[in-house]
């Protein structure tokens, strides 16, 4: 399943956060969820991470752990090649 994080920072980004947010993507990467990509954005969403898990309760235990750097909302992602199929 892929799943797309839209993050805010809780507050100014240093490089403690940074290096803490990296300890969380190894052990995220030993569980099973892969990132696709992280970007940093402009506008109302401070970043954007694109993952690869397993299901939900996964890509939820992953993003869980952030919670004291960033708020999240995370969207389920279906390529558009699988919804063609699902369109009757």
């Amino acid at each position: 399943m892929i799943f797309v994080v839209l993050s805010r920072f809780r507050r100014k980004p240093t490089k403690d956060m940074l290096n803490q947010s990296s300890k969380l993507a190894e052990q995220m990467t030993k569980e099973g969820i892969k990132l696709l990509g992280l970007y940093w954005t402009l506008g109302r969403y401070d970043s954007v991470a694109i993952m690869e898990g397993p299901d939900e309760k996964a890509a939820m235990k992953a993003v869980l752990r952030w919670g004291d750097l960033e708020s999240t909302e995370t969207l389920v992602a279906v390529s558009r090649e699988e919804a063609i199929k699902l369109v009757e």
